[in-house]
Formats: C-alpha cells, structure tokens, sequence
C-alpha cells in the first residue's frame, strides 16, 4: 500500500515542527503508553526511559521517517538495527496498534490545535505503513530464530556455568542451555537479550549484551561492566555482579544484531573499542583467529586505566596467533606512567592515521562520545564512509544523527 501524495506533502510539512518538538512528544508518548499498559514495561528498557535515551531515540527515528516519507528505502538500515532489538526483546505484530494510538494521542496534546485532522489522519496513515514494515521484518527475524540449528522462539532458560571477573569492572558470564540443547551458530560482533526477575522489582528487566567469544563453543558468554557511574546504578549489571552465581538460571533470546563481521571480505581491518565495547571486538578477533585469516589485522583499544582494561593478555595471546597483525592500548589516566601502553589520554586523528590502514575496514564500539570522536576522525584521515561501521549500547539512531555517518 503506497501513501497518497496529499499524505506525504503533510507529512513533510511537520518536519520543522518535529524537530522541534520530538521529544516533548516521545516522551508523552511513553508516559501514556506505559499508564495505560504498564505490562509493557516488562519489555522495555526502563534505564533508558529514566535517562532519557529511549525518548531521544524515538524522536530521531519519527524524524528521519518524516524526512524520508517518500523514500522509506533510505531508513530502512535503522530499521533492521532496531528491528533486531524488538526481535530480541519480543515485540509482538499485536503491540505495534497500541504505540500508534498513543503516538497519535502525544502527537495531538503537545501540539495542540496546531494538530489538525489533516495532520492527524496523515500521521496515521503514515504510521500504519511504517509498522508494517516492521512487522514483517521482524516475522521473518523471529522465524530466522526459531528454525535455524537449536534455535527457539522468546525466552528460555540458561545456567551459569562459570563467572570470570575480567578486570575491576567488567565480569564474564558463561551461559548454557539448561534443556540440554547445544547453543546455535552466531556472528561475531551479535548480541542475546537476558531477562531477569530482581527481587523488589515489579516488572521483568531485559538488557542486550554482546556476545564476547567466538561462535561454535556449548555455551554463550557475555562480559558485563558494573555500570556504577550513574544514579541509579544499573539495576541488571549490579545484579549480576552481586547475586547471580554459577547455577543460576538466567532467560535468554536468541542472538541478534547487525554489527557483524564480513568474513567474506580481504581488506585489512581495524578493531576499534573504548571501554566495554571491547566485547564484540573480543568475539571477531576470536573469530579470526579460529579461521588463522591473514588478513592486516589492528587492534586498538582504549581504556580509563590498568585495572579497568578487560582481556589485555588475552588479546596479546590471540594476535601471537595470527600471520600478520599488531595491538595497541592506551590510557586515559594510567596508573603506571612507564608501565606497557602506547597512548596517554584519548585516541587522536594522528595516532589513528599512523596505525589504520587507509584501505581498511573499521569496526568500532564504545561509548557514544568515543564513537562520535573515532568515526569522525577515520572519516577525517580518509576512510570510506561504507568502511566505518560501528556500534553502541544504547537505543539506535542517536550516533547516526549526530555523526552523520551511516552504519
């Protein structure tokens, strides 16, 4: 079903208008979607209600619609990255008349009179094409899952089957099926959504964590941080932290996401992460290593100290491994100004033209101000646009807005 030329040129028309006021919108959007059916909040993620990020998100990806109302094929990469999170999280075809009927709603109250009928039955013709295109990706997504080698549909159990603290913050969680079942295939670089009941806590909390080794082991394994720089702590990475112990059951979906390795392709590559994005830099390099690649492989990673630097020696011992390949780490504040490091402070333009080959493909992961400096500074030094693809914690289009440079 193709929208009407009426209904594109109005929806153009609120582009100004959503730009500026996108996010008042979103954000009265969730609080009447979730007064109105707070089992919802069993799905989303409620750190990132609290800090705002999910509201933000939303607002980007109603915009860039608005823009490309005529086009959506121009979206449509935003789309699958979200689309695999609603896979992972279990969003269902039948939530997607509940968010229309309250976008619509927030649409009307902060706008006003300003919101005419026209605009209103616009937006709601627009919005029924929008979600269809979900839906659809997603079905396939969610049949992908359940019929692929040992694979299923939502949630099902797994047990801690060892726990392995990997630096001051960061701690290693190894997950098996508890049916007994092998684990399926992956992509390095995919992540699996946990659920977990925290005693005190109403509803469920879902969180996304990147798988950090390599496919074809009997077990998953994610490498969570203590997010304790932030008030409230993170409730799920406390958790973890403190009260889950080998034995332990933990709900998990099958493995999703788009920030993959091309295991097709020859060029040299960067591994680029900041922090915990070293994970899915952590499954990829495994990954090379296991297929002895000869490819020009550079690793470069950045971190606040020593003792919050995850996987420093076994990321040494892996590039022993490979024919040709070179490490690097630095330092925001290092403990030990003589000890092994071969930066101080962030990651510069310089240092990055020095190390990255201009022909190579960058994989890049860390947190959105260093991903916001990284991708721009490859860009600067040269790199292709469609050789700098990235990833972040956190709700998808709020790098690619800011950055200007598409995954």
């Amino acid at each position: 079903m193709a929208l009407s030329q009426k209904t594109i040129d109005t929806i153009k028309a609120t582009v100004p208008v959503l730009e500026v006021h996108g996010v008042t919108i979103t954000s009265v959007f969730y609080k009447k979607l979730f007064t109105n059916h707070p089992e919802l909040l069993n799905i989303f993620n409620h750190s990132n209600q609290s800090q705002g990020r999910q509201q933000t998100a939303l607002a980007n990806m109603v915009y860039a619609a608005a823009q490309n109302i005529d086009r959506l094929e121009a979206v449509l990469p935003a789309v699958k990255q979200v689309a695999h999170k609603h896979r992972g999280l279990g969003v269902k075809p039948e939530h997607y008349p509940i968010v229309g009927q309250h976008l619509l709603e927030a649409i009307k109250e902060v706008l006003g009179d300003a919101a005419t009928d026209e605009i209103i039955a616009a937006w709601a013709e627009a919005y029924g094409i929008i979600a269809q295109v979900f839906i659809d990706i997603e079905s396939d997504m969610f049949e992908a899952a359940e019929q692929q080698v040992n694979g299923w549909d939502g949630f099902k159990d797994f047990e801690v089957i060892n726990k392995v603290k990997e630096s001051d913050v960061i701690t290693s969680f190894y997950l098996k099926p508890n049916d007994g079942m092998a684990v399926p295939t992956y992509e390095a670089g995919q992540y699996i959504t946990i659920r977990v009941h925290i005693p005190g806590e109403t509803y469920a909390l879902n969180r996304q964590y990147t798988l950090s080794c390599a496919p074809g082991n009997e077990y998953f394994r994610i490498s969570v941080k203590r997010e304790a720089e932030f008030t409230p702590h993170g409730k799920v990475s406390t958790y973890l932290h403190d009260h889950v112990i080998i034995g332990d059951k933990i709900e998990v979906s099958a493995p999703a996401g788009d920030f993959i390795l091309n295991k097709e392709e020859v060029a040299p590559i960067a591994l680029i992460s900041g922090g915990v994005g070293i994970t899915p830099m952590m499954s990829m390099m495994e990954t090379l290593v296991n297929e002895a690649s000869t490819r020009d492989i550079t690793f470069i990673h950045a971190a606040r100290d020593e003792k919050v630097h995850a996987f420093a020696t076994k990321t040494m011992d892996m590039l022993e491994q490979l024919a040709t390949g070179n490490v690097y780490f630095g330092y925001e504040k290092p403990l030990n100004d003589q000890g092994i490091h071969h930066f101080t402070g962030y990651i510069t333009k310089e240092f990055l033209a020095d190390k990255v080959s201009i022909d190579a493909i960058c994989y890049v992961c860390g947190p959105v101000q260093f991903l916001r400096n990284v991708v721009n500074m490859l860009a600067d030094i040269g790199i292709k646009e469609e050789n700098i693809r990235f990833e972040f914690f956190g709700p998808a289009m709020q790098l690619e807005k800011q950055a200007q440079v598409q995954a």
